[in-house]
């Protein structure tokens, strides 16, 4: 019994989202090597917008980038890139956000997209 209140405390003093992007911004840097065909982290639009600053963001409002229309529906009901947001678009873009012109199919490993995200959260601490 003393050991079951442990663990109810513990997760109960845990930070919300602990379990949510605890990646490494370092290997964040080179699975993002996979995205920077189209997307940077320096402010510059490409084929994709600039992911300078995503997380926190509203969908589809990258200052001087023209999304699809699907991109555009997805985001008017107000939503923002969060990181829970990114852990289910990132496996499968298409599939969460239909007739995106984003052609990539997706990261599957869950470290992959955990750490992409600790990077896209902070491309400096990658350096």
């Amino acid at each position: 019994m003393k050991i079951n209140c442990l663990v109810l405390a513990a997760a109960l003093v845990l930070p919300a989202g602990f379990a949510a992007a605890d990646g490494d911004p370092v290997a964040g840097a080179k699975v993002f090597k996979q995205c920077a065909a189209c997307h940077t982290v320096d402010g510059k639009n490409k084929v994709g917008p600039t992911l300078q600053g995503v997380i926190g963001r509203p969908v589809a409002t990258a200052q001087g980038f023209k999304y699809s229309k699907a991109m555009t529906e997805f985001g008017a009901d107000g939503k923002t890139w969060t990181e829970e947001l990114l852990q289910s678009y990132l496996p499968k873009p298409r599939d969460l956000v239909k007739g995106t012109t984003m052609t990539f199919v997706g990261l599957k490993k869950e470290d992959d997209i955990e750490n992409v995200i600790a990077y896209l959260k902070d491309p400096a601490a990658a350096q």
